[in-house]
């Protein structure tokens, strides 16, 4: 006897149906991994460190400890650490998203929902209760799979919260040392004073209200690389799945 539904295989020799691809699947059981509870651990120490300032100050520090003699350059040139610092920041950044990124996944998941709220539009509008209850597994599968491609854009983005927090802080806190910063102002500006262009900026003085000149600058080092960097890891890695030979994407 064949099965009537769309969304079940015929029965043979008695087994159960197997469901078709727009079934909806049984998520899996839950399990321990140490990779996901290495980026809960991420997600909530940015969360601790963007509102505690010496929980933010200790892990810059101890991040400084690596960075400082790599690109520290003993305070003589600034803008080339806060340049270098932004590169680190964004390649580990970069990498972390891509590594737990499916582009292929993700891509399929945006194109079905594409084409499922337009079936449902027409199924809507057509009157048919039963087209319309014909599309609810396809529904409860989308749901289920934009909800782990959600997931895993989290488990990157715990990563990424962690490191702009911690780099950042660590930026700011090499040049107040440059300048020897207390009680809101520089013991020596001329430390921390650099020419862009023709002219002489302070990197610890008020730039835009309160915000500082060097978080104003190294913002703009970072998130042109950072777009650079996630494209190129993307395009690289779709290359991959599609076995074919990597290229440099064309020009946005």
């Amino acid at each position: 006897m064949a099965a009537t539904s769309t969304d079940a295989a015929p029965l043979a020799d008695g087994a159960p149906a197997a469901p078709a691809a727009g079934a909806p699947a049984r998520p899996p059981a839950p399990s321990f991994s140490p990779a996901t509870f290495l980026y809960m651990f991420l997600f909530i120490l940015g969360i601790v460190m963007l509102f505690d300032t010496s929980t933010r100050n200790g892990v810059a520090l101890e991040i400084g400890l690596l960075l400082a003699p790599a690109i520290g350059f003993g305070g003589s040139y600034p803008l080339l650490t806060m340049f270098l610092a932004a590169v680190i920041e964004m390649v580990l950044t970069a990498l972390a998203y891509n590594w737990a990124t499916d582009w292929v996944k993700s891509a399929r998941v945006q194109r079905w929902g594409t084409a499922l709220r337009k079936a449902q539009s027409e199924a809507v509008r057509s009157g048919k209760k039963d087209r319309v209850d014909a599309l609810k597994p396809h529904q409860a599968r989308f749901t289920q799979l934009s909800g782990e491609v959600s997931m895993a854009q989290l488990k990157g983005m715990a990563v990424t919260w962690f490191l702009v927090i911690a780099i950042y802080t660590w930026v700011g806190l090499y040049l107040a040392q440059l300048c020897g910063f207390a009680s809101g102002s520089c013991a020596d500006p001329g430390a921390v004073t650099v020419a862009v262009g023709s002219a002489r900026i302070d990197l610890m003085g008020s730039l835009i209200g309160p915000i500082a000149a060097w978080f104003v600058l190294f913002s703009l080092y970072t998130v042109p690389m950072s777009l650079l960097f996630r494209r190129l890891l993307k395009h690289y890695s779709l290359r991959q799945r599609a076995g074919a030979p990597a290229e440099m994407p064309a020009a946005a």
